[in-house]
């Protein structure tokens, strides 16, 4: 096999290989130590990459592999979020989703479930394939496109209730407005 070209591997896919971490880690400093790891077990493992030309997929694997062996070492340390979800959502009109930005739907995107939201995020912000997506989470294409159908519901799901949240905090109670005026 020949050498691989380390800095042209880098210079090709860290920026991808970094927002598909962020995005499963929720932050900088998870995410580089995500996509460090990674290339630190390509420079230390390289036999391991039977064939060159799936590069991309060997990185976006084995960095998912090390997100889940990070997530399963921190079971026995958990962080605990309590958070109380509105059973009774508004529909999301597409008045609300154009006044939405980037950075409230990736807030949005890291309240859904881990495997879940992973299938999102490659294909929709990685552009993968679904048959590159059942490789890289080792999973049948039909679990990919059920998990992506699910995932999308959620997503609205929760940009409805900050949609709802939102509206409720720009209102002013009528008793307060008729205080207002006299």
């Amino acid at each position: 096999m020949d050498e691989l070209d380390y800095e042209k591997i880098v210079t090709l896919y860290h920026h991808d290989l970094y927002r598909f971490a962020y995005n499963l880690a929720g932050n900088a400093d998870d995410a580089c130590e995500l996509t460090q790891e990674t290339y630190y077990r390509l420079l230390s493992n390289e036999r391991q990459l039977r064939d060159p030309t799936k590069i991309k997929a060997w990185l976006f694997t084995t960095l998912y592999r090390v997100f889940l062996g990070q997530k399963h070492r921190s079971t026995r340390f958990p962080h605990v979020t309590i958070s109380s979800v509105e059973h009774e959502l508004p529909a999301l009109t597409p008045e609300i989703v154009n006044e939405m930005d980037g950075l409230l739907v990736m807030e949005a995107l890291l309240e859904i479930d881990e495997h879940h939201r992973t299938p999102l995020v490659l294909f929709y912000l990685q552009n993968l394939s679904y048959r590159e997506i059942a490789e890289i989470l080792d999973i049948p294409i039909g679990t990919v496109m059920s998990r992506l159908s699910r995932s999308k519901v959620a997503l609205r799901d929760h940009l409805a209730a900050h949609a709802a949240q939102r509206n409720m905090s720009n209102r002013v109670p009528m008793n307060q407005r008729h205080s207002e005026s006299q």
